[in-house]
């Protein structure tokens, strides 16, 4: 396959991009997208240009890193991870153009590399259960139904990769924020910081400066592991639940 790339190309957070036009030959049907990177990376180091940094890690669509903005749609064309995009979904002679995401919770590093730490403080802020040091309990001491169990994971399937805020014109982070909720909220063993960890996650994903839910499903027909829209429900009800118990107990502490 011939291929032509428009690659967003930027020195740091501080400089302006711009896109660059590579021509790319020899390109395998059968190599992943990174792959087809890296051929090109190879080609421009032998040539003594600055390669292309994009992020990448697990490449086997498990740990969220591959990041990228292409032909308009987060990782491509298909709802799968980058790493998992093969070259065959794309046509010979086609013009294939390549984006870091774009949000302002999310700047520009380098290239196609954003800094995603924003995530990281959202999980911080509450993604945590109180348990007691020692001994492992066993792990049918706490009987959890199939169905309750099965949502859980569901959610607990979310990668934080960032597509959800990408696909959103608000840049939104209301899906992954509500899947790291709700895989806690359903559990026995998250009711401990139930309430508070509502508020603080959600107050560190506003404090972050990412916008809010559009309604309009962006997120989860580009989220990979599919995350559903009723988490973002239960995270409105959880922190509806939250609001009021705290409104109640300062009612309560003023003598109202």
């Amino acid at each position: 396959m011939k291929i032509t790339l428009k690659i967003w190309r930027q020195k740091n957070n501080t400089s302006k991009g711009a896109f660059k036009v590579y021509q790319h030959e020899h390109v395998s049907e059968d190599m992943s997208f990174l792959e087809m990177l890296d051929v090109l990376n190879n080609e421009l180091v032998v040539k003594g240009e600055e390669p292309v940094a994009f992020d990448h890690d697990c490449r086997e669509g498990i740990c969220g890193m591959c990041s990228l903005y292409i032909n308009g749609r987060p990782h491509g064309p298909q709802q799968t991870t980058t790493c998992q995009l093969h070259m065959r979904t794309f046509k010979d002679g086609e013009t294939i153009v390549v984006e870091p995401w774009r949000a302002k919770a999310f700047p520009v590093v380098k290239d196609l590399v954003v800094d995603r730490t924003a995530f990281d403080r959202i999980q911080q802020a509450g993604g945590y259960v109180s348990v007691n040091t020692g001994g492992v309990p066993d792990g049918n001491a706490i009987p959890i139904p199939k169905k309750v169990a099965d949502e859980a994971m569901d959610a607990a399937q979310c990668i934080g990769c960032g597509a959800c805020v990408a696909a959103c014109k608000n840049a939104s982070a209301m899906l992954f924020t509500s899947a790291k909720i709700s895989q806690l909220a359903l559990l026995p063993q998250g009711q401990a910081e139930r309430k508070e960890r509502a508020e603080k996650m959600v107050a560190q994903m506003d404090a972050e400066g990412f916008g809010a839910c559009t309604n309009t499903g962006a997120c989860e027909a580009e989220c990979p592991k599919g995350i559903s829209l009723t988490n973002i429900a239960r995270m409105n009800r959880e922190y509806f639940m939250a609001t009021l118990t705290s409104y109640e107990v300062q009612a309560k502490g003023d003598g109202a």
